[in-house]
Formats: C-alpha cells, sequence, structure tokens
C-alpha cells in the first residue's frame, strides 16, 4: 500500500436492511483497493447515531488512516434513502450520519453523493447506466424507472402488509397459507404442510402423511402452527420460501403454482413502469440471480415484453462508479 498512497481515492457504500459495506477503489480506474463491513444501513430504520457508528466502522475498515486525506469522493447508496430529492428523510438522515463518519475518521468531505441503495444497484451494470429499469426482489420486492441516475417512478415497495408481490415474504406467507388450507380442508394436498409444520416445531406424531390427515391431526396442527406464526415479526415468513423452493423442485404442484404466481407479479410490476421493447432492465436480489427460483419464470415472461434481465449482486460496483462520476464533474 505504500505506494499507493500518493493516489486519489473514492469511497463506495452500499448500506442496505442488514448491512453496511465500503468499498476504497482508485478514482482513476475503480480498482477496488480495500472493503469493510457493519451493521444495518438503512436510513429511515437506523437511527442517526448508531447509522454513523456502522458507516464509520465499514469507512475505517475499508480505508487506511495514512490514505484517508486522499479520498476525493464519497458515494453511497442507502435503504430508505433516494437521489430525487434532497429533503428526502431518508437523504437527510443518510447525508447526516455519512458527513459525520467521514470527519470523525477525518475523510474529506467536499464531495458527496446520496442515494437509494436500488439507484447504486442499477449503477453496478456495465457501462454504469443513468436511465433504464430497476427490479429488486428479494425479501421485498419494488421496480423503478430510472432517469439521470434518479428514481422518477416506482412501483410497489409497499412493505409486507401493502405489497411486496412476488417477493420472499410473498412466497413465505403463501406457503403458510397453502398449509393451512390443507391442513383444514380448503386447500389441495402439498408437502409444504409437512415442511412448514417442521420448521415451526410441530411434533412428528402431529405431522401424518399427503393422505393421513384425521380431524383431530388438522386441528392439532393448526393450534401449533398460527400461535407459532403470530409470535414472530411478519417479515419472517419470508424464511418460508426456501420450502417452496425445495416442493416445487420436487414437483409439488401447489408449491409450482406459488412460484409461478410469483413470477407473474413481479412481471405486472415491470408492466407498470411502461417498459419500451428493449429498454434495460437491472434486477438485485435473491430470487433473480443466476441461481435464483424465479429467475427462469420471470425471464420467460419478460421476453413477451422485449426485456432482458441484466444481474447485478449489490449497490458496491454502482457506488464506486457513482463516486468517481462526482470526482470527474458528473454528480447528476
Amino acid at each position: 500500500m505504500s505506494n499507493d498512497v500518493n493516489q486519489e481515492w473514492v469511497i463506495g457504500l452500499d448500506a442496505g436492511g442488514t448491512r453496511t459495506r465500503a468499498v476504497l477503489a482508485t478514482a482513476e480506474d475503480g480498482r477496488p483497493l480495500g472493503e469493510g463491513a457493519a451493521g444495518p444501513g438503512n436510513a429511515l430504520t437506523v437511527p442517526v447515531p448508531r447509522l454513523t457508528d456502522h458507516l464509520a466502522e465499514a469507512i475505517g475498515q475499508a480505508v487506511p488512516e495514512a490514505m484517508r486525506s486522499r479520498v476525493v469522493a464519497v458515494s453511497g447508496g442507502f435503504a430508505g434513502a433516494t437521489a430525487a430529492s434532497t429533503e428526502d428523510p431518508g437523504h437527510v438522515n443518510a447525508r447526516t450520519a455519512l458527513t459525520a463518519a467521514l470527519r470523525r475518521l477525518g475523510v474529506p468531505t467536499d464531495r458527496l453523493r446520496v442515494c437509494s441503495d436500488i439507484e447504486a444497484a442499477f449503477a453496478s451494470a456495465p457501462g454504469t447506466p443513468a436511465d433504464g429499469l430497476a427490479l429488486v426482489a428479494g425479501t421485498g420486492a419494488v421496480a423503478l424507472r430510472i432517469t439521470g441516475r434518479r428514481t422518477t417512478t416506482s412501483v410497489d415497495g409497499d412493505g409486507w402488509l401493502l405489497g411486496d408481490d412476488g417477493s420472499g415474504f410473498w412466497i413465505g406467507r403463501s406457503a403458510v397459507r397453502a398449509a393451512l388450507r390443507m391442513a383444514d380442508g380448503r386447500g389441495p394436498a402439498t408437502v409444504l404442510a409437512r415442511s412448514v409444520g417442521q420448521a415451526l416445531g410441530v411434533p412428528a406424531g402431529e405431522l401424518p402423511g399427503a393422505t393421513d390427515w384425521t380431524r383431530a391431526h388438522r386441528e392439532a396442527y393448526r393450534m401449533h402452527v398460527l400461535p407459532a406464526v403470530m409470535a414472530e415479526p411478519p417479515v419472517r415468513l419470508a424464511r418460508f420460501a426456501p420450502l417452496v423452493v425445495a416442493a416445487a423442485g420436487d414437483k409439488d404442484p401447489v408449491a409450482e403454482g406459488i412460484l409461478d404466481e410469483a413470477a407473474e407479479q413481479l412481471a405486472a410490476t415491470v408492466r407498470a413502469l411502461g417498459p419500451d421493447p428493449g429498454e434495460r432492465i437491472v434486477a438485485t436480489g435473491g430470487l433473480l440471480g443466476p441461481q435464483g427460483p424465479l429467475t427462469a419464470r420471470l425471464t420467460a415472461r419478460l421476453r413477451t415484453l422485449g426485456l432482458t434481465l441484466d444481474w447485478v449482486p449489490d449497490g458496491c460496483r454502482g457506488a464506486v462508479a457513482l463516486a468517481r462520476l462526482a470526482h470527474h464533474g458528473d454528480g447528476r
């Protein structure tokens, strides 16, 4: 590193709901040199003092003290923030915390750029695109139209109570609903009843085979599953999504139907943006990665719209690219 101390550096941040990542890179070509990680970075749900601590921890790990004075630009993609409005509460919180964290570490604060983690993920695509569509499908789900590297239209992202259709939460909730409907006689037989019950600690003796459910079994199952689900935060239903993927892999019709419907919901979310054929759509989130359970299903649906998915793992690369653009005078 001693050969690099006279170079100029940029910092890119991907601050999401579960962790904050920082990357130190060269301003000249974006070559990464150091990384750091810390706790959650949602600018709306993490109090500013704690957010400041998480940012300082991640940046401190990524940037050696001797190199901090040579940082020429910092860009952060934050869950709960947006580049569309500097008066947005999330934007204000993120900028306040980031400024404080940088000052604590002795990093210059002359060129700061705050955007959403999704805007940063969009910029992670090859060529650092400025315009196009972004789709997130993980625990939650949202689609955006991005113009000039700022969100101009959003569809869904309405949270577990009102939306996030086709998301990991939606899939996990559908698994429990299917299990309960089989148990009370309203739904078809599905292996999800057994796998959901096992995950929630239903005793093995109360989990008969698919065709052996007596009325007593049904009542005992419901009396165990309902309180167990209600005792946890609703978003924890997302943890049942892998059970649906596994059951669909075993050709369970109910599980296959849930995944098909999830893909249709995401396709409808994209359609609501009014995409043009051939328009770029950058996707991120575990449901749509190279091994994502919805990738093939959604790809087939989007093909009819003339769209293809360009998947990125996160927003770190995009945040670095946006910091470099800020340094070179493109602060859009």
